[in-house]
C-alpha cells in the first residue's frame, strides 16, 4: 500500500506520532486519506503516587504500583494530563480504517506504540510503521512497509521500567529516614553518582609531587623558513642514560613508581649552569609514517561528547536541539548506539566529497564503521542528515543552535567517507656533555601532515583543553645525525602533578558508555537528574558532588553494594537485552532481582556483591536497617579531630561532641567542592563567629534577644518562653530581622537589634492619610504607600528618612523602564552560536550571562569570579535549547471578571495565609502515601 490518491480513496488512515512537530511534517508527505496525530509522549505509565492508583488495589501494590505478588503486573495509569488527548484519539480512530503506530523505532517508541494499542483497543487493522528519517520517501516506504509490534522489545521495556520502578521506590525511603528527605535513588543514577564521588575521593586523596626538567631552544645556524625551521625546542628526557622523571612516573600518593632520576630545583638549576658552555649535536633521527583514519559517523553518545568540547553544548540541550532537527527531517534519529550508514546515505555522503573537495579526497571504495557499543540496536543508522542528497549547512535556512549543530552532524558524516590524512612524524634526538661530565640528552617531536585527507572536513576535539588536535602540525629543522647545533637557551622549568580531572558532562558520558552502565539513550537525562537533584553541581564545565552526594552514595556502597556495583549494573544490562532478544523471561528475573528467588536467570546474580551484601533479593535489603548508624553514614573525618556532616539543613563541620566542653560547629557553603575542604580552611571556618550571640533582654517583654548566622545570613531574633504554641491557630511567631550589609554577628548591639526588629517604620502619612512605611525586603529597603513601592538607597535611610523626604520621592514619576545599565561584571568573548559578545551581569534575581539575546542565570555552583567563557557559553545554549517561557497570564488579564475574582482570591490568601499553611500541614498528614511515593525517581 503507498500513500497515493488512489489508496486514500479506499478509507481513512489514522497515523499516531509522538510530537505535534513531528506530526506536521508527516502529514505534509502523506497528504489525503491520512490524519496524522500526535500523543505527546507516553499516554500511560505507573502511577506517580497512591492518588492516582485504583481504589481497588491496596498495600504494596498502592504503594509500588506494581503487584509484585502477581508476577510483577503493573498498574498502569492514564496520565491526568493525557486524557483528553486520549479522547481525541479515540475519537479519530472510530472514524478510521486503519490504524499506523508510527513511534520512535527504539525500546521506548516500541512500548508507547504497544500502550496507544491497549488503551486505545483498535477495532480495526493495527501497523507498526518505523523510520528513521523523516523524509517524503522515507515515510512513504514505511507506510507501504509496516511491521507487527515487537512484543519482546516492549517486555524488555517494561522490565525496564518495572526494574527502576522498585529499585526507586524501595531504596529512595531508606535515603529518607537515614539521610534526607525528599531524596532519590536509581538504578543508572545512583551509578552514575558514585563515579563522580569516587574521582572526587580520588582528588581528595592525592598528593602533589614536584619535578623539574630543562627546556632548550637549539639552532642549526641556517636561515629557516616555513617548511624548514631555523631552531627547535627540545625537553630534556635523560642524563647519562637515566631517564628524567615526568609526572607520570609520580603515584597519586606523591611517590615515585619506578626508578628515574628526579631533579629537584637546586639540581636541574646545577645541571643547566653546567650545560651553558656545552657543544650539542644530533644524536639521532627517527622519522615514521603517519596516517590518521576518518572518525566514525555520530552515534548518540559521541555527538553529546563532540557538542560538548566544540560547541559547549550539555548532553540536555544536545538531544533537545536534536529532536528538532529530526522532528523537521534535517536528520537522521537521534538516539542510536550504531555508526552505521546506509548505501543511499554513503552515495549522498560520497558525492558531497567529490563535489566539495574534489575526487582526489575520495578513497576508491566506501568507508564502513563496525559498531563497537555492546547490544547497540543496529537497526538504526548512524546520526547523519536526512535524505538521498546531504542538503549544506547554508542551504538549510537553519540558525542559531540548531544550524551549529547540524554542521557538526554534516561535517563529521562527510569526512567520514573520505581518505586518510597522511604525513610523517619525527623524533629528533640531541646530546650535549655538562662541564662536571655528565651526558644530557632533550628530545623534539615534529609531525608534518602531506596530504590532509578528512581532515579538510572534520576534526575531532578533545575534552583535555590543554590536547594536541589531531591537525596540529609541528615542523622540525631538517638535520642529520651528527649535524652541530648550538643551544640558544636553556631554561629551568617546575612541575608538580596534578589531580585527576573531573568529569564533564562529555567525558561521564564517556566513562558510562565504556563500562556499559544504562543505555546510551538515557545519559543525557540522568546527568540532568544528578544535577537536578543536588547531587552534582557544575564549577565551569567539571561535575562536582556535592557533600550530600557523599553521604548517600557512603550509605549505598556500604549497605547496598550490589546495586551501585559497576559490573553488576553493567550484567542487567546484558540481562535485559537477553529479555528483548527472546532469550530470557521477564517474571523469572525480576522475582530473583526483589525477593532473591529461583535459579539465577542473568549474568547479573553473578556480579560482585559491594561489601559483603548477600545475593538476596532487593526487598530484604531495604526490611532490614537497623545495621544503618544514620549518623555515622553522614559523617567524614576532615583531620585534627574535625569531622564534616551532612545535615538535614545542609553540611557542617564540628570538633568534639555536641554540649561538651569545647565543642565547635560551623556551617560549610553548598556550592564548596569537597576537595577544597582542607583542615587549615575548615579551621578558618571554626574561628569565625557561629552559634548564638546573646544580646541582652528586651526591656519591654523581658525576652533573651540573640544573634544568630542563618543559612540565609545572619540574623536576629527573640527566644519565646516556653510553653509558647509555634503551631495552630494561636501559634506565636518569634519577631525576627535580617543584619544590615554594615553590621556583623560579633558587633552587633542589643540597641541595634530592636531597632532592626521594629521594622516596618511607619514614616508618616500623605495629604489623604494613606501610611508611608520603610521596610526591608529581599531586594533592599524600600517605602511603601498602599501598593505603590519605591526603592531607598541605603539600609540607614530606613531609620532615618522623614516623611517630608518620602512625600518627595513619591512625587517623582514612577520610574516605569528600566533603570540605567549596570556595567558588566565580567566580559567572557564571542558567544560561538550567536557570533554575539556574551557578558556577566547582576540582575534582580542575582547575576546572570547574556549575549544580548538570550539571559541565562547562573547556577549554584557558579561564580562571578570562576565562571569561565565555556560555561556561560553552555548556560546559554541551554537556555537557548528551552525555548522562551510560556505565557499564561496575558490571556487570563484579558477576562475582567476572571481578573477580580483572581485578585480577591488573592487578597483571600494574603490576609488568611497562617490558615492556609494549617491546611497544607494538615493535608499533608492526611495522605502520607502520596507524598511517600512522590520523590523518588527511577
Amino acid at each position: 500500500m503507498s500513500p497515493t490518491s488512489e489508496t486514500a480513496q479506499g478509507g481513512r488512515r489514522l497515523v499516531i506520532v509522538e510530537s505535534p512537530a513531528k506530526a506536521k511534517t508527516i502529514k505534509g508527505y502523506l497528504g489525503p486519506g491520512y490524519v496524522v496525530e500526535a500523543s505527546v509522549g507516553h499516554i500511560r505509565d505507573l502511577p506517580n503516587g497512591a492518588a492516582e492508583v485504583p481504589d481497588k488495589y491496596t498495600g504494596e501494590v498502592r504503594r509500588l504500583g506494581v503487584d509484585v505478588e502477581h508476577d510483577f503486573q503493573p498498574i498502569y495509569v492514564v496520565n491526568s494530563d493525557k486524557k483528553a488527548q486520549v479522547k481525541k484519539l479515540k475519537d479519530l480512530l472510530a472514524e478510521s480504517d486503519e490504524l499506523f503506530l508510527a513511534t520512535d523505532e527504539d525500546r521506548e517508541g516500541e512500548a508507547i506504540a504497544w500502550h496507544l494499542q491497549e488503551v486505545l483497543k483498535p477495532k480495526v487493522p493495527v501497523h507498526r510503521m518505523v523510520f528513521h528519517e523523516i523524509t517524503k520517501d522515507a515515510i512513504r516506504e514505511a507506510v507501504s512497509n509496516p511491521r507487527e509490534l515487537n512484543k519482546p522489545m516492549v517486555d524488555a521495556q517494561e522490565t525496564r521500567r518495572i526494574l527502576d520502578r522498585l529499585y526507586g521506590y524501595e531504596v529512595s525511603p531508606v535515603l529518607w529516614k537515614k539521610v534526607m528527605p525528599k531524596l532519590s535513588a536509581g538504578r543508572v543514577q545512583s551509578v552514575a553518582t558514585r563515579l563522580v564521588v569516587a574521582r572526587e575521593r580520588e582528588r581528595i586523596a592525592f598528593r602533589s609531587a614536584e619535578y623539574w626538567d630543562l627546556t632548550g631552544t637549539f639552532s642549526t645556524g641556517r636561515a629557516g623558513d616555513a617548511s624548514d625551521p631555523s631552531s627547535l625546542v627540545a625537553r630534556l628526557t635523560t642524563v647519562d642514560g637515566r631517564r628524567v622523571a615526568q609526572g607520570r612516573d609520580f603515584s597519586a600518593a606523591g611517590q615515585l613508581k619506578s626508578d628515574v632520576l628526579h631533579l629537584d630545583e637546586a639540581n636541574a638549576r646545577a645541571l643547566a649552569a653546567a650545560l651553558a658552555d656545552s657543544s650539542f649535536a644530533v644524536r639521532s633521527v627517527e622519522s615514521k609514517p603517519y596516517r590518521r583514519s576518518p572518525y566514525a559517523p555520530f552515534r548518540t553518545t559521541t555527538l553529546q561528547q563532540e557538542a560538548s568540547r566544540k560547541l559547549g553544548f550539555g548532553a540536555k540541550s544536545t538531544m533537545q536541539v536534536a529532536q528538532k532537527l529530526y522532528e523537521n527531517g534535517f536528520i537522521t534519529y537521534m538516539r542510536t548506539d550504531s555508526t552505521t550508514l546506509s548505501d543511499t546515505a554513503i552515495t549522498a555522503a560520497r558525492a558531497q566529497v567529490t563535489q566539495l573537495y574534489g575526487a582526489a579526497y575520495l578513497p576508491d571504495k566506501p568507508r564502513t564503521y563496525a559498531g563497537k557499543v555492546k547490544n547497540a540496536q543496529e537497526a538504526h543508522e548512524a546520526i547523519r542528515p536526512s535524505g538521498d542528497r546531504f542538503r549544506t549547512p547554508a542551504e538549510t535556512g537553519l540558525t542559531g543552535d540548531q544550524f551549529k549543530l547540524y554542521e557538526l552532524i554534516w561535517k563529521r558524516t562527510v569526512a567520514s567517507q573520505m581518505k586518510d590524512a597522511v604525513g610523517n612524524s619525527v623524533t629528533v634526538k640531541i646530546a650535549g656533555q655538562a662541564s662536571d661530565g655528565r651526558t644530557a640528552e632533550f628530545s623534539a617531536s615534529g609531525k608534518t601532515i602531506t596530504f590532509h585527507g578528512f581532515m579538510k572536513a572534520y576534526v575531532e576535539g578533545a575534552d583535555d583543553p590543554n590536547a594536541e588536535l589531531d591537525d596540529r602540525e609541528r615542523r622540525l629543522p631538517q638535520v642529520a645525525e651528527g649535524d652541530a647545533l648550538a643551544a640558544e637557551e636553556i631554561t629551568v622549568d617546575g612541575h608538580a602533578t596534578k589531580p585527576p580531572a573531573r568529569y564533564t558532562e562529555a567525558s561521564l558520558v564517556k566513562e558510562l558508555e565504556e563500562r556499559e552502565i544504562g543505555r546510551p539513550s538515557t545519559y543525557a537525562s540522568i546527568i540532568g537528574t544528578i544535577l537536578d537533584r543536588g547531587y552534582v553541581f557544575k564549577k565551569g564545565t567539571a561535575l562536582v558532588p556535592s557533600f550530600l552526594s557523599f553521604a548517600v552514595v557512603n550509605l549505598l556502597e556500604k549497605h547496598f553494594g550490589r546495586l551501585v556495583d559497576y559490573d553488576f549494573t553493567a550484567k542487567m544490562e546484558d540481562d535485559l537485552d537477553r529479555i528483548a532478544r527472546g532469550e530470557a523471561q521477564s517474571v523469572p528475573w525480576l522475582k530473583r532481582f526483589y525477593f532473591g528467588e529461583g535459579e539465577a536467570t542473568g549474568a547479573a546474580s553473578d556480579a560482585g556483591n559491594g561489601d559483603g551484601d548477600h545475593l538476596g533479593g532487593l526487598k530484604e535489603l531495604v526490611t532490614d536497617l537497623g545495621a544503618i548508624d544514620a549518623r555515622e553514614i553522614s559523617s567524614f573525618p576532615v583531620g585534627d579531630g574535625i569531622v564534616l556532616r551532612v545535615g538535614r539543613y545542609g553540611p557542617y563541620i564540628e570538633r568534639g561532641e555536641k554540649d561538651a566542653e569545647g565543642h565547635q560547629r560551623a556551617d560549610v557553603p553548598d556550592d564548596m567542592a569537597p576537595d577544597e575542604l582542607t583542615v587549615e580552611y575548615a579551621e578558618e571556618l571554626l574561628a569565625k563567629p557561629s552559634g548564638d550571640f546573646e544580646l541582652g533582654a528586651d526591656p519591654e517583654t523581658g525576652r533573651q534577644i540573640v544573634a544568630k548566622a542563618g543559612r540565609y545570613g545572619p540574623y536576629v531574633t527573640e527566644i519565646l518562653p516556653e510553653g509558647t504554641p509555634k503551631t495552630g491557630k494561636n501559634a506565636v511567631k518569634p519577631r525576627t530581622a535580617s543584619l544590615f550589609k554594615s553590621m556583623s554577628l560579633d558587633t552587633v548591639t542589643l540597641v541595634e537589634a530592636l531597632k532592626l526588629m521594629s521594622l516596618p517604620r511607619v514614616v508618616g502619612a500623605d495629604a489623604e492619610g494613606v501610611e508611608i512605611t520603610a521596610q526591608n525586603g529581599r531586594y533592599g529597603p524600600y517605602l511603601k504607600k498602599g501598593t505603590d513601592s519605591r526603592s531607598l538607597e541605603t539600609e540607614d535611610q530606613l531609620f532615618s528618612i522623614t516623611v517630608e523626604e518620602a512625600l518627595a520621592i513619591y512625587a517623582q514619576p514612577k520610574q516605569r523602564g528600566r533603570a540605567a545599565a549596570k556595567p558588566p561584571l565580567k566580559e567572557l568573548g564571542t558567544d560561538p552560536v550567536s557570533e554575539r559578545p556574551v557578558v556577566v551581569k547582576d540582575g534582580r534575581f542575582g547575576p546572570y550571562v547574556t549575549d544580548g539575546e538570550t539571559n541565562a542565570t547562573l547556577r549554584s555552583g557558579d561564580s562571578v569570579e570562576e565562571i569561565t567563557p565555556e560555561r556561560g557559553y553552555e548556560l546559554l545554549a541551554e537556555k537557548r535549547a528551552k525555548g522562551p517561557a510560556k505565557k499564561v497570564a496575558k490571556k487570563a488579564a484579558k477576562k475582567a471578571p476572571a481578573k477580580k475574582a483572581a485578585a480577591k482570591k488573592t487578597a483571600a490568601k494574603k490576609t488568611a495565609s497562617s490558615a492556609t499553611a494549617a491546611k497544607k500541614t494538615a493535608a499533608a498528614k492526611k495522605a502520607p502515601a502520596k507524598k511517600a511515593t512522590a520523590a523518588p525517581a527511577e
